[in-house]
């Protein structure tokens, strides 16, 4: 038997093996790209930050005002009242 076309066949399936990968490498960083513009260009006068008093931890500050948030009203609890639930 010929093997002589057995050495292009191989050769045919490397290639073919390597465009989905180049395919898959070139969206990674395209969505990279995509998501540093986006994070990159929302300005934000102060960015938030986390700050821990006694018994909780509060985010202060960050480009979403308080006002703009739906209200929420109490959290029910089933008549449960829990040790670590401050209202």
């Amino acid at each position: 038997m010929a093997r002589g076309n057995d050495s292009h066949r191989a050769r045919a399936t490397r290639s073919a093996g390597l465009v989905p990968l180049v395919i898959g490498l070139a969206s990674a960083a395209a969505l990279t790209g995509a998501a540093y513009f986006t994070v990159d260009s929302a300005s934000c006068g102060s960015p938030a930050q986390y700050i821990r008093h006694d018994s909780h931890v509060e985010l202060v500050g960050g480009c979403v005002d308080g006002a703009n948030l739906p209200a929420t009203g109490t959290p029910k609890s089933g008549g449960v009242v829990h040790g670590n639930y401050n209202p």
